[in-house]
């Protein structure tokens, strides 16, 4: 979901809490947002349907009864979303599994019956791999990826010698029997790729990434690229 329409189901909530009529500027501080953004994102809502009343300067309530219409998916992506939640389920990340497991949940909760039922029915499943096990919980990799954060971690290399390194993480890629943490490493001055199960340990520094995260991955993207052509051929 993204962050406007997380905002906008967060405001109906606001609104819902709210018996009696409620400022803009009350909602704004509630959502952390300017009142002109409530100001739009009410006008939206009226837009769609919403029996919001109120006016700018008085307050905004809303009448019962309203309900958000259901998700509508098409077959084949009721199909995409369960045997995707079903792999992710597979992953030794557990606490991934339980979220891919959840976020199926919400959906089918609000679906109609007959799109319910192909839900339950989908006859898609993951097959069961042997993959290497992680020794942290990823979660704190995804943790600072989320927040651009840096991570001091405990490396073992394929010789078993441990280093200790602060990296700036920046993207997970999931392979079949391993998953691998793409990040810069301030040791090396270098982009290098991290298995997670040879990670032994792993902790949030409290520093925010040199550079934003976007600007990185097009970096490492462009650094992949020219270490995939030949010799002859970089600049």
């Amino acid at each position: 979901m993204g962050s406007r329409s997380a905002r906008l189901l967060t405001l109906i909530q606001a609104l819902r809490r709210h018996r009696r009529p409620v400022t803009a500027q009350q909602l704004a501080t509630e959502l952390s947002v300017s009142v002109r953004t409530i100001y739009r994102d009410i006008d939206t809502l009226v837009a769609q349907g919403a029996p919001i009343a109120g006016e700018a300067g008085v307050g905004f309530v809303m009448r019962p009864g309203f309900l958000l219409p259901p998700l509508m998916f098409r077959d084949e992506e009721i199909e995409a979303l369960i045997l995707g939640s079903r792999w992710v389920a597979q992953l030794p990340d557990a606490s991934l599994g339980r979220a891919a497991a959840d976020a199926v949940a919400k959906i089918v909760a609000v679906l109609p019956d007959r799109l319910r039922h192909r839900v339950e029915d989908a006859g898609l499943f993951a097959v069961p791999r042997t993959a290497e096990r992680d020794r942290i919980d990823a979660g704190i990799v995804r943790e600072a990826i989320r927040d651009e954060r840096k991570l001091r971690i405990a490396y073992l290399s394929d010789d078993d010698h441990e280093t200790v390194r602060v990296v700036w993480p920046i993207a997970i890629a999931f392979f079949e029997r391993v998953r691998v943490v793409v990040a810069w490493c301030e040791l090396r001055q270098a982009f290098r790729h991290f298995r997670t199960d040879r990670i032994t340990a792993a902790e949030l520094t409290g520093e925010r990434l040199a550079r934003p995260r976007p600007q990185l991955l097009a970096e490492w993207k462009e650094a992949e690229r020219l270490a995939s052509l030949p010799t002859a051929d970089r600049n």
